[in-house]
């Protein structure tokens, strides 16, 4: 039996070699929203964040791994290459509260909602 490369068409991969998108949740809560980004395998020295202009861009690469001499792949599934995910940002983001974690591979991103933005109640008297 000869193996045979598969390119199924899943969500956030490319089949174009070397190019790759990490996959992405946002979540809208009362005062926030959180994006959670999947970097397996990075540090945080291997992406960057910057906002320019209302746009917030995560950017990085993940190089593949060299083999041994004599070694051969016989199948390379992790996506390696350099990436770029944008998102326009609305209005209400306060950008001074602003927080990114990193861990377990998993980057995520808080971004607090402006104080006039948020829910509020109003006392009918």
């Amino acid at each position: 039996m000869t193996l045979v490369r598969y390119y199924p068409r899943k969500a956030g991969y490319s089949r174009v070699a070397d190019e790759w998108r990490p996959a992405v949740d946002v979540v809208e809560h009362e005062n926030d929203y959180v994006l959670s980004i999947d970097l397996p395998g990075f540090e945080k020295s291997d992406f960057n964040l910057k906002v320019d202009d209302g746009v917030l861009t995560l950017s990085g690469e993940r190089k593949r791994e060299e083999t041994g001499d004599g070694d051969l792949y016989r199948s390379y599934e992790r996506p390696h290459g350099q990436f770029t995910r944008s998102f326009r940002l609305p209005d209400n983001i306060d950008h001074e509260k602003t927080d990114a974690v990193y861990r377990n591979g998993v980057l995520e991103l808080k971004l607090a909602k402006k104080e006039e933005a948020k829910p509020r109640t109003i006392k009918v008297s």
